[in-house]
Order: C-alpha cells, then sequence, then structure tokens
C-alpha cells in the first residue's frame, strides 16, 4: 500500500502562488507515477500534472506555463508549484500515485483564488 499526505493550500488572490506538497510513504523510484488532480464543486475530478518514475511530465492545458510539478526523491515528496493562479484554479487539490497498477489517493487540500 501506499499512503499520501498532501500540503501547502490555502486562500491566495489572483495572480499569487501556492505550492503543493505530496509526501509519499514508499520510495519514488518505486511509483509509476504520480498525479495532481483537482476538482472543483459541481465539476468532474481532473488531471493537473503528473510526473512518472521516468520523468516524463503532462499538464492540463490550462496550467501550462503556470504550474510546475517536481519531485524531491530523497524526501519523498512530489511537489506542485502553482504561479499566475486564477479564480478558475480554484478546487480541492488531490495527489494519486499508481503502484503495480493500483491507484492510491490522498485526503486533498484546498485551494481558494480569489478576484
Amino acid at each position: 500500500q501506499v499512503q499520501l499526505v498532501e500540503s501547502g493550500g490555502g486562500l491566495v488572490q489572483a495572480g499569487g502562488s501556492l505550492r503543493l506538497s505530496c509526501t509519499v510513504s514508499r520510495t519514488i523510484f518505486s511509483i509509476n507515477a504520480v498525479g495532481w488532480y483537482r476538482q472543483a464543486p459541481g465539476k468532474q475530478r481532473e488531471l493537473v500534472a503528473s510526473i512518472s518514475s521516468n520523468s516524463t511530465i503532462n499538464y492540463l492545458d490550462s496550467v501550462k506555463g503556470r504550474f510546475t510539478i517536481s519531485r524531491d526523491n530523497a524526501k519523498k515528496t512530489v511537489s506542485l508549484q502553482m504561479n499566475a493562479l486564477k479564480p478558475e484554479d480554484t478546487g480541492v487539490y488531490y495527489c494519486k500515485a499508481t503502484y503495480w497498477g493500483f491507484d492510491y489517493w490522498g485526503q486533498g487540500t484546498q485551494v481558494t483564488v480569489s478576484s
């Protein structure tokens, strides 16, 4: 099994920045991929950014150039640096790890961007 703990959410004004962190209970090298997802009220959960074990990175089109996903193998964390935040970035952000074909989710962290 894999346990995930997110941190770093909060309230920020439009144009501001936040950094989310996902701490993983297993070594990053053993995880197939880690992704950050978000879910806004009344909307489906969507993939924001992901990083695979071979460092392949993908971003949602609307966050390209503003968000950066990275990992620290020693600290077993995957971070999401979010800059130039917009009100439409508001939602609960979840970290997901895929390990041996199974998906594991964190508890989520709220991000609210005020206009």
